[in-house]
Parts: C-alpha cells; structure tokens; sequence
C-alpha cells in the first residue's frame, strides 16, 4: 500500500442544522461559500473549484441542543489565508457586519481567531506563521514552548490590525502576540 492509498485529501465537511437559511447567510458571509444546490432540505456549498466542501442538510426530528460544547465530538473546523493582512482584513470585514470572534489564539504554529457559526459550532480562520507547513510542522514536535503551552496565548485581534496599520510585518506581530503583548480586556475560558 502506498502513501497515496492512506493519505486522502479532506474534501468536505456536513453539519446537520435547523436554521438552514441562517447557515447558509452566515457561512456565505465568513467563508465567501456559495450553494452550488440547494432545496428545502439542504445546500451543497463551495468557495472554490470542488464541487462542495460544505454540506447542511436538514433532518426531520432534529432539534438543538444548547449543551452540545459539553459532548465528546467535533470541536472545530478551519479555514487557512495566506497572509496575516488578509487574515486581519477578514477579521475588519466580518467585525462590520457584526461577526465578531469568540476567542482569538496565538498557537505558535498559527494566529487564529475562532467563531461561532449560528447552530453554536465552531469555526477556526488562521494563518500560519512560518509561511510553510514543514517549518510549522517541524516547529510544533520540536519547540519547548509549544510542549509547555499547545492553546497558545489570547490576544485582541484589534490590537493586531493597529500593529499591522503602523506597519509591523507578520513576524514581528507574531512575535508579540506570543510574548502576550496584544493581550484582551478579559480572557475567554477556552475549558481546554
């Protein structure tokens, strides 16, 4: 068997919700996702050539659960940009139309910031900051820092977008955010 036989590419995910319309407005607005199909029951979307990498489908009897952060299952899914101004341009766009993240987490590996789509999932949008997975790879098994700490550190992401607009680069932001230097008003208590 080889490599290629075990190591498929993650094609798309399938949340299950009440609020289809809701869903499809809110992960249309964060992720630039489209119906490739929809139908009262359900929408296949895509923001890039794939055919879908987001399903909703709606089943008959389902019903919300406001406890389900306290159940074993999917804690996120995310989304990568390839820079860290483009990361904080989505962050501007979405804090004016009043998409505002939950938490925002300097991992090391990564500068994320999470948000919650309207059925209470998750939703990570990130950007590496080594600018290549086998430096942030290798960085992640290797570093101290990240053994001593695998969250990460809280910051603001307005005090980033202020970093960046008196032009600080991406390494140096990083920097900081890691020493928590860009630290909120209050801490989130992330239960990790």
């Amino acid at each position: 068997m080889s490599d290629r036989d075990i190591r498929p590419t993650l094609h798309h995910i399938n949340l299950t919700t009440t609020r289809l319309q809701e869903m499809i407005d809110w992960y249309g607005q964060v992720l630039g996702l489209t119906p490739t199909f929809q139908f009262e029951k359900g929408a296949w979307m895509s923001n890039d050539g794939a055919n879908h990498r987001l399903a909703l489908l709606v089943i008959p009897k389902l019903i919300d659960d406001p406890r389900k952060r306290e159940y074993a299952g999917l804690h996120h899914h995310a989304y990568e940009f390839n820079t860290l101004a483009d990361l904080l341009a989505s962050y501007s766009r979405l804090k004016l139309c009043g998409i505002v993240p939950t938490f925002a987490l300097d991992h090391g590996l990564t500068t994320s910031l999470y948000y919650t789509d309207p059925d209470g999932n998750l939703v990570e949008l990130q950007v590496d900051n080594f600018g290549e997975w086998e430096m942030s790879k290798r960085w992640m098994a290797t570093s101290p820092q990240f053994a001593a700490n695998p969250n990460g550190v809280q910051f603001d992401p307005q005090k980033l977008v202020e970093a960046l607009a008196v032009g600080l680069g991406h390494d140096e932001i990083h920097r900081r955010a890691y020493a928590n230097e860009f630290a909120p008003e209050e801490l989130v208590e992330l239960g990790v």
